[in-house]
């Protein structure tokens, strides 16, 4: 039985355990984004494992658009699928059903939208999204929401707050009955509640009270770094933190930087996600442990040092700046390769970093030195 575990508190920073049907992972954690069941770079998911991913994300959304949620079912379910056998998680697609489709019209039914690939009209309702994780197979499923952008105006944000409340409802019973359908690929799903209110805390605090009541498996906090200003998100996760159910992992979706996430950690969150890193690499963006690094710049032409020195990812073992800046100026599909696997060994070594941190109640310091680096391009 899929349950979570808090080890040890420091302040609000947590250390724990997620068990879920395919595993237990340690927490905090960042999960690694491969939206279409794969990441974009060219990364396989024995490479996921090398560089110490624990739990992989896709995405309901562009799943069911293409292949089609019935096919990843019939192969098994999404880990058979990308011979991944570790915990998944999947997201609703409310998030990218309101920042990808377009147009879209949302109605308290569900969303009517047209597809960003083949532009034909779908109709997504919360029961469509449990149907399709639930084909999916993921450990994680995440409810169906409308993800407000910042700023917005608050009499609007109070019918959407109500709206989300009513879906989650329509999503717990909708997923209660398909866990009881043996040809589902994993029948432990859980199922996590998600947070919105936008920046009015008041709205925050009313509605995390009103889902703790549903004694989910886990809550998330979504609708921040959609606009608002960095001070803004830390603020709201401060008035929540002493709202969000103790016992259940806690998940802050799309952040973030390293500094968000060292900052999430010490208000109390387990669990992130975010496409920056990998998004980042494909640009020649990398992180060190000295600062930021732009590998197409010139001063690189000739360094034959590893993109950071202190690193024992795939790439910094074996490869050198100039070699990858050559890649990307050549436009080899390797270079992307090669620095999504840096980025992404950096931040789950950084999870490893915090968890150290907490256990030796050093994360302050830790924040200064993420501070640093972050403002410190080498």
């Amino acid at each position: 039985m899929a349950h979570f575990e808090v080890l040890e508190k420091k302040g609000y920073a947590r250390l724990g355990l997620l068990h879920t049907p395919h595993g237990t992972v340690k927490t905090p954690l960042f999960m690694n984004v491969g939206t279409q069941a794969a990441i974009k770079g060219g990364l396989s998911s024995s490479d996921l494992e090398e560089i110490g991913c624990q739990v992989e994300l896709s995405n309901t959304y562009h799943l069911s658009v293409r292949p089609g949620d019935e096919v990843v079912k019939a192969c098994g379910g999404l880990h058979r699928f990308m011979d991944w056998h570790r915990p998944i998680l999947t997201d609703s697609g409310g998030f990218q059903v309101f920042s990808l489709a377009s147009p879209k019209s949302i109605r308290d039914e569900g969303v009517h939208f047209q597809s960003h690939v083949d532009g034909r009209k779908i109709f997504m309702r919360p029961e469509d999204s449990m149907k399709i994780q639930a084909n999916l197979g993921s450990d994680i499923a995440m409810a169906f929401d409308e993800c407000v952008g910042n700023p917005a105006e608050r009499s609007y944000v109070v019918s959407s707050v109500k709206r989300t409340t009513e879906w989650l409802l329509r999503c717990v019973a909708s997923h209660k009955e398909l866990m009881k359908d043996e040809s589902a690929p994993n029948q432990g799903q859980m199922l996590f509640g998600i947070n919105q209110g936008s920046t009015y805390a008041d709205l925050r605090v009313e509605h995390m009270k009103r889902i703790a009541e549903l004694d989910l498996p886990g809550y998330s906090v979504g609708g921040l770094a959609v606009g608002e200003r960095t001070e803004e998100m830390y603020a709201i996760l401060d008035v929540l933190a002493d709202h969000m159910p103790e016992e259940k992992p806690r998940y802050l979706m799309g952040v973030g930087t390293p500094v968000n996430i060292v900052n999430g950690v010490m208000r109390g969150i387990d669990m992130f996600d975010c496409v920056l890193p990998a998004r980042n690499a494909r640009h020649g963006h990398l992180y060190t442990s000295e600062g930021r690094i732009n590998l197409k710049n010139n001063r690189f032409e000739r360094d034959m040092r590893p993109i950071d020195e202190t690193c024992s990812c795939p790439t910094c073992r074996r490869f050198s700046r100039a070699y990858i800046r050559h890649l990307m100026k050549a436009e080899e599909v390797l270079a992307l390769r090669l620095c999504v696997i840096h980025n992404l060994w950096f931040y789950n070594h950084l999870m490893e970093d915090i968890r150290s941190a907490i256990e030796n109640d050093t994360l302050p310091d830790m924040l200064k030195k993420a501070e640093a680096c972050e403002r410190h391009e080498i």
